[in-house]
């Protein structure tokens, strides 16, 4: 699938400012198999267009059975380690689900809480999202590539670095406009080792059929989508 040619000039790097006003939270979900297939992203037309992203909405209050009106609070992302407690409040709602479903992939050296927390993010005041639901299955097949370049790499554990990027967000932490971050079919990663071998690797992996898209490489980490079309920086 073709995408958008004058949206493939590279990604700058990302400001890695996280908030760190954080709660402890222990993960409880179980893998529930493994998803025998995904398709990769469909075109992006909303950024070529120049459309506002869609947002995510968050519930703010609910009904009682009983119809009297009660406040609503959310309960906390049960992710391990660290989140900051603005951005875990805000997206407790759908935070959970979207790791029911990255639990489905059955990946085995990329950890779904790692990808969560790669949203939990601000960067000059402005705080990253977690992507519409209806786009949760473009990163799975991004994330798919990337477990397979592990391992053909012999890489136990990927770091994740970025994901998805809302349009605010990704304007503040010195993204591109125009990213593939914010069609959530694009992964920052690094393995413990040279970044040029990881990128001259992806780019071995995708001319061999592996998948169409771009591999970006940088001095500390390696850029991987899925836009449908090959290109290198």
């Amino acid at each position: 699938m073709i995408f958008p040619d004058e949206l493939n000039a590279p990604d700058t790097n990302e400001s890695q400012l996280i908030c760190r006003r954080g709660v402890l939270g222990t993960l409880g979900l179980a893998g529930l198999g493994v998803l025998a297939s995904a398709s990769p992203a469909e075109a992006f037309t909303a950024l070529k267009k120049g459309n506002a992203m869609p947002k995510v909405s968050v519930p703010t209050s609910s009904q009682s059975p009983s119809s009297r009106a009660v406040p609503y609070t959310p309960a906390p992302v049960t992710i391990p380690g660290v989140l900051p407690e603005e951005w875990a409040i805000r997206h407790a709602s759908t935070a959970n689900d979207y790791l029911r479903y990255l639990n489905t992939l059955g990946l085995k050296r990329i950890q779904p809480k790692d990808v969560i927390l790669s949203h939990a993010k601000c960067s000059g005041g402005v705080w990253n999202t977690l992507p519409p639901k209806a786009w949760w299955k473009r990163m799975g097949y991004t994330l798919r590539v990337v477990e397979r370049i592990a391992l053909e790499m012999n890489v136990s554990e990927v770091e994740v670095i970025s994901t998805y990027r809302c349009k605010e967000y990704n304007a503040r932490c010195g993204g591109r406009r125009g990213s593939w971050h914010q069609a959530n079919i694009a992964v920052d990663f690094r393995f413990p080792m040279r970044a040029s071998r990881v990128t001259a690797t992806a780019r071995e992996l995708r001319n061999l059929g592996l998948f169409k898209g771009g591999v970006g490489g940088y001095w500390n980490f390696t850029h991987v989508d899925v836009r449908g079309q090959n290109i290198n920086w």
